[in-house]
């Protein structure tokens, strides 16, 4: 079962992606001042992430002083390459495989797909999040400041059905 929440039911094709990209880079302009404060100049810039991924536990929805709520959950990536080089005792063939697993922290602000994502996502479910990245800082509970870099979510494609995958 393929479950997608966006705008459209169906999904979307690479040359909508490309379109949708290339639409938001031309669609972004930031003004800034150059060093005459009477001429401005246009700059684009995109700030866009796409993760395919698996849903490392439930989502949990907080909110804090008054604002609008936020589901939030955890999400990994997994890159795999072989190496260059054969083993020892091989007979020259490639490489051993490696694996690197990233883990990635996702917010979810949007009303609809905050509601979604907290009620439908599951630890494990495969999903595809589109977003932008967001750099902030926190105070932990030792006073230590810290760095987090989250995705802020703005689409979420579920690509496997939760009974299936715990089969």
């Amino acid at each position: 079962m393929l479950c997608v929440f966006q705008l459209h039911p169906d999904l979307p094709s690479r040359a909508d992606m490309f379109r949708r990209a290339s639409s938001l880079v031309f669609g972004q302009a930031v003004r800034h001042a150059s060093l005459d404060s009477s001429n401005f100049v246009l700059e684009r810039s995109l700030n866009r992430v796409q993760l395919l991924g698996r849903v490392g536990q439930d989502p949990v929805m907080r909110q804090v002083d008054g604002r609008s709520p936020v589901t939030i959950f955890s999400m990994a990536t997994n890159e795999m390459w072989r190496s260059s080089e054969p083993q020892e005792g091989s007979t020259g063939g490639p490489g051993e495989m490696s694996q690197k697993t990233t883990w990635h922290r996702v917010s979810v602000f949007k009303p609809g797909l905050r509601d979604l994502a907290y009620s439908y996502i599951k630890k494990g479910a495969r999903i595809l999040v589109e977003g932008k990245l967001d750099y902030g800082e926190y105070v932990d509970k030792n006073q230590v400041r810290r760095q987090a870099t989250t995705i802020i979510a703005d689409n979420i494609v579920f690509l496997s059905d939760n009974e299936r995958d715990r089969a």
